[in-house]
């Protein structure tokens, strides 16, 4: 173990008070793992002491692919993921503000870079401690398959806001598939998923307000098939992807939300996915606004947003986000 992974280490085992410490030891690291870039965060908190949920009889060891655009821009996507997680990215002058930052990859990978870590490091300039969760893959052979990310997404709020963060406003972003995470999470914050192994099972893991960007909402006609299927497997019951198709089920207690997505994306429809969500919200009287860009198309996040009209969405949630109290 060099002095680096000594002091992510230490950060992690700092990072939270007793009684949520004894809940990560299982592992804090390493941060050294395949596909390591400078500038990842070194702080890795451990969702689950020993096996996640479901997880009995599941070993994997975890993958990341790197593609290096032309331009030097990594694009990693991570999956067999056998320890799910946050990475922790702290900003220099604290605000009290947090955001936990969800990248997509369809469910059958999650993103690195896109939608990961070029969100918290954004955020965090701004003041805003982040943390990206690294989530289970349903499709990787986890007993309750359309559950596993959702414990994972509650289980980290709960952490984070148990943990000495200084998280005293926390939100939740969500990119595509991890939109429909997010998504899950404003809706179904309250939803019993899995056993309370700790104390801070008690805490409410309701975002204090959302973000979903070119989000992943429905199961039904118009869906993103790869999504459907490893949330849910091929041959999805009516019950399943109805259960899963969010703009169903859209609630009085629904988080405040931002809907941003490209008229021209053609990976996610939008009219069945996030202008449909929208709908819903404002039919429910949730405090919600949306943005469709002309142009973007699909997973612009960050850097594929230079440029374009769509590169204003950061300003634009924030600037929303500062009306409902979370105001950097």
């Amino acid at each position: 173990m060099d002095r680096r992974t000594l002091i992510g280490a230490g950060m992690a085992g700092l990072a939270l008070p007793r009684t949520a410490l004894a809940q990560t030891q299982a592992y804090a690291g390493p941060p050294h793992e395949p596909g390591f870039l400078p500038g990842d965060s070194q702080e890795f908190i451990a969702l689950w002491p020993g096996t996640p949920p479901g997880g009995a009889g599941i070993h994997m060891d975890l993958k990341v692919t790197d593609t290096v655009q032309p331009d030097g821009f990594h694009v990693r996507a991570v999956s067999q993921i056998q320890t799910p997680g946050f990475f922790v990215y702290r900003p220099v002058k604290p605000t009290g503000l947090a955001m936990l930052v969800i990248p997509g990859g369809g469910y059958a990978s999650e993103g690195g870079d896109r939608g990961g870590r070029e969100i918290a490091q954004y955020f965090a300039s701004k003041g805003i401690i982040s943390f990206v969760l690294r989530y289970r893959l349903p499709g990787e052979g986890w007993k309750q398959r359309d559950l596993a990310p959702l414990q994972d997404a509650q289980r980290a709020m709960r952490l984070i806001r148990a943990g000495e963060y200084g998280a005293q406003k926390l939100g939740v972003i969500g990119f595509s598939a991890g939109g429909h995470l997010s998504a899950s999470l404003a809706l179904r914050h309250g939803m019993l998923t899995y056993g309370k192994i700790s104390a801070a099972d008690n805490i409410d893991p309701r975002p204090f307000v959302a973000a979903h960007m070119y989000p992943v909402i429905t199961m039904g006609p118009g869906a993103h098939a790869g999504s459907r299927d490893k949330l849910l497997g091929e041959n999805p019951s009516a019950e399943a992807i109805a259960n899963w198709s969010l703009e169903r089920h859209v609630g009085a207690d629904a988080a405040p939300s931002f809907v941003a997505l490209a008229a021209d994306d053609d990976v996610v429809p939008p009219a069945p996915n996030g202008i449909a969500f929208y709908r819903k919200l404002q039919e429910a009287k949730i405090a919600s606004q949306m943005h469709v860009f002309e142009a973007g198309g699909h997973g612009f996040s960050l850097h594929w947003a230079q440029g374009k009209p769509c590169a204003a969405w950061p300003d634009l949630f924030l600037s929303w986000a500062g009306t409902h109290g979370f105001k950097v």
